[in-house]
């Protein structure tokens, strides 16, 4: 399944490709807060990386955590026009998974690790699309 988010205007737009992961423990999920909002586990894919490893990567960076990456939920896209980056283009795939063991302290201070209410972080994330994932897998997982 994939979804596009916002309309594409007649501009250059910067790709930048990402890979999250939706962790789920019962009712809860496991999001990163920032100064901006929350999140989900996850970021930019660097060259070279796969999926996989842009997920293990950034789950140690911003929560501490090893991780077990599961099937690919879904992914969408987004066009948006970024106060600093100009006219940007994120492209966004989701995976279930599981944390597995906190290892270290997070490496980004500025991102607080947390399980919140599925019901409580409804409709609440930073980026529109990472919501839509999330009721994704919500609703996955109740079935």
């Amino acid at each position: 399944m994939h979804k596009i988010f916002g309309i594409k205007e007649k501009a250059s737009y910067l790709d930048r490709e990402g890979a999250y992961i939706i962790p789920i423990k019962g009712s809860k999920i496991g999001v990163v807060k920032t100064p901006k909002g929350y999140f989900l586990l996850g970021g930019g894919i660097d060259k070279g990386e796969s999926h996989e490893q842009a997920i293990r990567r950034e789950c140690l960076e911003e929560a501490g955590y090893t991780v077990n990456v599961g099937q690919k939920l879904c992914s969408a896209e987004m066009y948006t026009k970024h106060p600093r980056l100009g006219y940007f283009h994120p492209i966004q795939a989701f995976y279930i998974g599981e944390l597995l063991e906190r290892v270290k302290e997070p490496t980004e201070a500025d991102h607080e690790f947390m399980w919140i209410e599925y019901e409580k972080l409804k409709g609440k994330m930073f980026v529109e699309m990472q919501s839509w994932a999330i009721e994704i897998a919500m609703d996955l997982s109740n079935n």
